[in-house]
């Protein structure tokens, strides 16, 4: 189990972010209102699905989307399926309600990950 390093964005030109091999689980730190991107890409000829799992992921409520005191639960995690030889892109601050306590990644062999803020 690997816990990933941020790297940050407040540097002039080019940079080269921290990269991790995922295995079967691994951890992120998450730090909200800082556009933390988790960058992933897929080395193998099949889809890959990661799960994002914070420990104290329950239930949102989704009232601020209009829609009463309907709640939604996190609890399962955040599927994210990366495509064969391709990459996907995830804005954590978009999807916080996954990121709460300890946040693992799941199910993320065969994937090289940084996350950039």
């Amino acid at each position: 189990m690997a816990t990933l390093s941020n790297t940050s964005l407040q540097v002039a030109g080019p940079f080269n972010p921290t990269k991790t091999i995922l295995g079967a689980s691994d951890v992120i730190t998450f730090t909200s209102s800082t556009n933390q991107m988790l960058l992933m890409y897929n080395i193998t000829a099949s889809p890959v699905v990661v799960t994002l799992d914070g420990a104290s992921g329950t239930t949102v409520s989704l009232a601020s989307l209009g829609l009463g005191s309907t709640t939604a639960s996190v609890a399962s995690g955040l599927a994210i399926t990366v495509p064969a030889d391709g990459f996907t892109v995830v804005r954590l601050d978009t999807v916080s309600a996954y990121c709460n306590g300890v946040v693992a990644l799941t199910g993320g062999t065969g994937i090289i990950a940084s996350i950039i803020y």
